[in-house]
């Protein structure tokens, strides 16, 4: 925001009404440009830079543990920020959700390659069972339930 600065004639909040930014983004990024990083905090950086490049599938919550067997007293949400300065991230898999069971049996899907052009050419159905003795969904019996779907 170097167009709004406090050192202008201009008052701080109109300069930011001039150009349509909060008076909140033009302060956080003051604060930001004015605050230098402290020996810690460079040292740290050092410390996860040289852990990251040995180990680059560390996230932030390994290296929270390795700082602390260090003898840093930090937490994770400084590590983050700290490793977010030079773009280092973990490089964990995600959750497998999109991973089928061996077991579970895959049906074809039968309307591939039929263009579907008029209502009422397609219907399908669906039979629900629920466990005997276990309440359904919204306090339900657990009989049978015919879905038709068109």
């Amino acid at each position: 925001m170097s167009w709004v600065n406090a050192t202008d004639e201009l008052p701080l909040s109109r300069g930011c009404e001039l150009v349509a930014v909060s008076r909140a983004t033009a302060y956080r990024q003051r604060l930001a440009a004015e605050r230098e990083p402290d020996a810690d905090d460079l040292q740290l950086c050092r410390l996860i830079n040289e852990e990251y490049t040995n180990r680059p599938f560390y996230g932030s919550r390994c290296m929270v543990v390795f700082l602390r067997n260090l003898g840093y007293r930090v937490n994770r949400k400084r590590v983050q920020h700290l490793m977010r300065l030079p773009g280092l991230t973990g490089m964990a898999l995600g959750p497998a959700t999109s991973s089928k069971h061996p077991e579970h049996k895959v049906y074809p899907y039968l309307l591939r390659g039929i263009p579907v052009t008029r209502p009422n050419q397609v219907w399908s159905t669906d039979v629900t069972y629920s466990v005997p003795g276990v309440q359904g969904e919204h306090g339900c019996s657990n009989e049978p339930r015919i879905y038709l779907e068109y």
